[in-house]
């Protein structure tokens, strides 16, 4: 089962639900591992502390140009969406920064003057903690090649057992490769305008993914009621709402999990998770 948690903006307390919710399924002596794809600014392990065990280097193939063989016919430069390769003075000149390494140029290209070398962007390290299986990537900075880099740290994944992705924030590519092949997927939300002007895009983007999912209030106030006119204009299912609690930010302002420290919320984690069940098996 893989479960993402997702949000329209930075800042609702994906993190929070992702960790907790790993924290509280390990409990139960399931198989569980934590998935921290938001690789530009990983804060997971700031919570789960965990071990890590083994570091890797993440590459992506970019171009590198035989300037001898190279006759400058520009098939490469026109095919190139990204101008990660242009001629100039009837040369190529390859900028790695932008090649998405889709592979094109090489194929195109009728001197065979084009062969593809490693280049680093950044890291992937696994671990675990306390029950939990532990991945996070940390792309090097200034590099853009984050959605490569979700991919690898997604394929660490365990083949079994339960694996909460916890995906960039927005709705950008980053977030679709991150997203994309989970059986569901939890919005969380905040109750503020701000809040639900970015979960509306972020229910647009999943429900043009065809995935099912369910939104999550963070910090709710019972008083605030355009979230929930909303979820229930549009027929969304909020299925779990964690209170403005004082306590809560206490717990997070010290890198603390909340069922750890107050463990009166496990079990509403718990029945979270044994909701999102019931929902991928029906």
């Amino acid at each position: 089962m893989r479960i993402a948690i997702a949000s329209g903006k930075g800042g609702t307390g994906k993190t929070t639900i992702a960790t907790n919710l790993a924290v509280s399924i390990a409990g139960m002596h399931e198989q569980v591992q934590y998935l921290d794809c938001d690789v530009e600014e990983p804060n997971g392990h700031i919570f789960l502390n965990p071990d890590i065990e083994n570091t890797y280097s993440a590459a992506v193939d970019v171009p590198e140009v035989d300037l001898n063989r190279c006759t400058g016919c520009g098939k490469c430069d026109r095919l190139c969406q990204y101008s990660a390769i242009i001629c100039l003075k009837s040369q190529a000149m390859v900028f790695e920064q932008l090649c998405h390494s889709c592979g094109g140029c090489k194929l195109v290209c009728a001197a065979g003057a084009i062969t593809y070398k490693h280049r680093e962007i950044g890291s992937v390290e696994t671990g675990s903690a306390n029950g939990v299986g532990f991945v996070h990537g940390k792309l090097n900075i200034g590099d853009i090649h984050t959605p490569p880099l979700i991919k690898q740290v997604k394929a660490r994944a365990v083949s079994d057992g339960i694996v909460i992705v916890d995906a960039p924030p927005g709705t950008s590519c980053p977030v679709i490769e991150a997203v994309k092949d989970a059986d569901f997927v939890l919005l969380v939300t905040e109750p503020t305008p701000f809040g639900l002007n970015d979960l509306k895009l972020a229910v647009e983007m999943i429900r043009q993914l065809g995935m099912p999912f369910a939104v999550v209030i963070n910090r709710a106030d019972p008083d605030e009621k355009m979230t929930h006119e909303y979820c229930r204009t549009e027929d969304i299912d909020i299925i779990f709402e964690v209170p403005d609690d004082r306590r809560i930010a206490e717990a997070y302002s010290i890198g603390r999990i909340m069922v750890d420290v107050l463990p009166d919320y496990r079990k509403s984690f718990i029945d979270l998770y044994k909701d999102i069940s019931r929902r991928i098996a029906g």
